[in-house]
């Protein structure tokens, strides 16, 4: 999914009163908005001292949150016209990011010996163009008891109690389940398309948020300048940053193989290289005509809940060009790293929901690890009780971009050759 922690989605109910306002242009909403702005200010020295002030705590760690949180604040300021609601959970969220920065900080100075015996070997990272079978992918890997995948509530509370045990793992998932709760009230659109809960895997995206560079902001957000220094930044400060990470969540279940998952590696292949050499890829891939609809829906609701939801056909034009500037990014990647060739593996759409243990078995394969008829029989089970994932999607129903031009169709054409995806469909206009 294009990813949101849903830690700012439990606002206090004299919040809501303010930031539930109508929102169309009237004076009122006006007036809203300006005392919105007052209320709930997006100031990075604000909003760190805050932080600071509420944990007791001082140090925010690595990667330093500056410059990148500057960057977000000015684009989300001075670009994403939030409204009110949008402005209290953008805050709300910003600020938990940060106090957990602090809180995590602290915990790994004591623990920097253990932490460093932690290692990742050989993690497996499940990309793909959106809609392309790689959350259900992602979910099914999570099946083997062998493989780690990190949950929505460790992502969200990724710290607990100085004495921890199950009490306190329990008391961390009932609060995600609350801040889940309160996202589907507010977002129901989203949860429709993205069913995430506390216990189910989370997305890489989500872990990079805390480091202030990371597409979740721009998945929720309209906001041009951050995006354009998020596409140029260095991301080997995010893939350290989720190296110990996932070292701190591996001291409590140690002994297995990460399986992770987000659509925006293919964004950051380099970094990720860089920190996990061995890594092994595995690739989903659809024809992006096919669901640009579903994704330029799925973007237009997550941006409502914090500012305009924009317009129709732009938000699926810059959908159209933003996963084409991805594939071919990628593409180019793959191409100047031959070398990198054995370490992905490639699954399309179609196979896959149609023959998931097939594909499966393909992948355990080419990972040279065993599946156990007792893993493919959970995995099964799993892939039945799915039935989002059989029959037509709504992805793939009628009602998609309008590309007419020659030039407009053939963005993905290199992309759909590469990699044997039918490319004779054609999205109409809805």
């Amino acid at each position: 999914m294009k990813g949101t922690h849903s830690q700012a989605a439990s606002p206090k109910g004299s919040d809501l009163a303010v930031a539930a306002l109508p929102r169309h242009h009237s004076p009122l909403v006006s007036l809203a908005r300006r005392t919105s702005r007052r209320l709930w200010q997006l100031d990075g020295e604000k909003l760190c001292a805050e932080a600071q002030r509420r944990t007791g705590l001082a140090d925010f760690g690595d990667p330093p949150v500056q410059p990148a949180l500057s960057i977000l604040l000015n684009s989300l300021e001075q670009e994403a016209d939030l409204h009110p609601l949008g402005r209290m959970l953008m805050r709300i969220h910003l600020r938990d990011l940060l106090e957990t920065r602090l809180r995590l900080a602290e915990a790994w100075k004591g623990k920097r010996e253990a932490l460093e015996t932690r290692a990742i070997e050989k993690p497996v990272f499940v990309v793909g163009t959106p809609r392309s079978g790689s959350t259900f992918l992602h979910e099914l890997l999570a099946e083997d008891p062998g493989h780690r995948a990190p949950r929505v509530w460790e992502v969200m509370f990724p710290v607990g109690a100085p004495q921890g045990g199950e009490r306190d793992r329990n008391r961390r998932i009932r609060k995600a389940e609350t801040c889940l709760w309160w996202f589907r009230r507010l977002a129901p659109e989203a949860d429709a398309v993205y069913p995430m809960r506390a216990r189910t895997p989370h997305e890489c995206v989500a872990i990079h948020s805390y480091t202030f560079l990371s597409e979740e902001f721009v998945s929720t957000c309209r906001i041009p300048a951050y995006e354009a220094f998020l596409k140029s930044a260095d991301l080997d400060p995010a893939y350290l940053w989720q190296k110990r990470f996932l070292q701190h969540l591996d001291l409590d279940c140690p002994g297995r193989r990460w399986v992770l998952k987000s659509p925006d590696h293919v964004c950051g292949l380099e970094g990720l290289f860089s920190v996990f050499p061995d890594a092994r890829i595995v690739q989903t891939h659809r024809n992006p005509l096919e669901v640009l609809k579903s994704s330029a829906d799925l973007t237009r609701v997550l941006r409502g809940l914090y500012g305009p939801s924009g317009d129709l056909e732009e938000t699926r034009a810059q959908e159209a060009k933003t996963l084409a500037e991805r594939t071919e990014r990628f593409l180019q990647f793959r191409d100047l790293h031959p070398e990198l060739a054995g370490r992905f593996i490639d699954v399309n759409y179609a196979p896959l929901v149609a023959n998931p243990m097939a594909s499966l078995r393909r992948i355990y394969e080419q990972l040279n690890s065993p599946l156990n008829e007792a893993v493919a029989e959970r995995m099964q089970r799993l892939a039945a009780s799915r039935s989002r994932y059989r029959g037509r999607r709504a992805s793939s129903e009628p009602g998609g971009l309008n590309l007419n031009s020659s030039t407009e169709a053939g963005i993905f054409e290199r992309y759909c050759l590469r990699f044997g995806l039918s490319s004779h469909e054609k999205a109409v206009s809805p």
